[in-house]
């Protein structure tokens, strides 16, 4: 319990107004309902909401310690009240997400609190799985990561064993992911490999592919598949053999099949005409197949997880290809 006095200067205030004010990482909702609770008190009794403070009043918190720090990139997640997940699989050590596109993965500077890491440790702590003031706390992590406007599968690891575990098997290539993406035209062929030397441009955040090895080059391969071709646009499978920056749209651009909606690599006067806003591009299946040992996550192999649904795979192609939509596990 925390007991605080007002003054002058806070004279005046409604109460929920003030703790706003005072607890900036108490969300507005949990405010509410602590007040509901009477767990916050106004010279000795509950009170409502709205009512107004006065010089003397003397306020009796009880709410945990931690909203009573002082805001930063590690405690942004306790603003939130309701985390907004959308949740594939989950164990004991991992979470398997479903990230929307626009959404950033990691606390930047530009965002702190509205990230999907955030919310994963808001979502955690609610359960209490978590917290980072338990003694020793081990901190929720992503293993892999994906662009803010790529939607897809996102693995996040809630305990240390769990990280482990799957930062080695990604390591050893130990699982696959496929992604889904609508580019401009026909591939010729059908189905392939695109290989190449992906360069990267520090200064304009963009990589550029080239024939040939160079300095600071990194080897990018992609297998694909064509599913669907329709109004002169072509739904492909990807399967990512190495995982570089952009690999995908970088290199379907440089093949002259640049995907669509993608301000980057692709052509502004094309996303204009199929009305695409964000790269049509999803991390839609995640396949795991050991060759080792997976420890507490021997349980996965085998299994096959998807996403439900691919907006653009509807908006252009009206439906999942002819094979039909595959499970959501296997």
């Amino acid at each position: 319990m925390k007991e605080f006095t007002i003054g002058k200067n806070d004279a005046g205030q409604r109460l929920d107004r003030w703790l706003a004010k005072t607890i900036p990482l108490l969300p507005a909702p949990l405010a509410q309902k602590y007040i509901r609770l009477k767990r916050v008190k106004v010279n000795g009794k509950g009170s409502k909401r709205d009512i107004r403070l006065n010089v003397g009043d003397v306020l009796q918190l009880y709410i945990n310690d931690e909203f009573f720090d002082r805001p930063t990139p590690e405690n942004a997640f306790l603003s939130l009240y309701q985390p907004k997940l959308n949740i594939l699989y989950e164990d004991e050590h991992i979470l398997l997400l479903d990230k929307r596109p626009g959404l950033v993965v990691h606390p930047d500077e530009n965002e702190r609190v509205n990230t999907l890491l955030t919310h994963i440790q808001a979502y955690l702590y609610q359960k209490k799985e978590w917290s980072p003031y338990w003694e020793n706390s081990f901190a929720p992590a992503l293993c892999n990561r994906i662009d803010r406007n790529t939607g897809g599968i996102v693995i996040a690891a809630k305990t240390a064993e769990g990280l482990r575990v799957m930062n080695q098997k990604i390591k050893d290539r130990e699982l696959s992911k496929y992604y889904l993406c609508v580019v401009q035209g026909r591939m010729a062929p059908k189905e392939g490999k695109l290989e190449g030397y992906l360069f990267k441009d520090e200064v304009k955040k963009q990589v550029y592919v080239r024939g040939r090895p160079g300095p600071g080059a990194k080897t990018a391969v992609t297998l694909y598949k064509t599913l669907a071709v329709k109004n002169g646009l072509s739904l492909v499978e990807c399967d990512l053999i190495t995982g570089r920056t952009h690999q995908i749209r970088a290199q379907f651009a440089h093949a002259g099949h640049p995907l669509i909606g993608d301000g980057k690599y692709g052509s502004e006067r094309e996303n204009r005409k199929y009305g695409r806003h964000g790269q049509a591009l999803y991390s839609y299946k995640l396949a795991f197949h050991f060759t080792t040992d997976a420890g507490p996550l021997e349980h996965l192999n085998g299994r096959t997880f998807q996403v439900e649904d691919v907006d653009f795979v509807r908006e252009y192609f009206g439906a999942w290809p002819e094979a039909g939509r595959e499970p959501s596990s296997r």
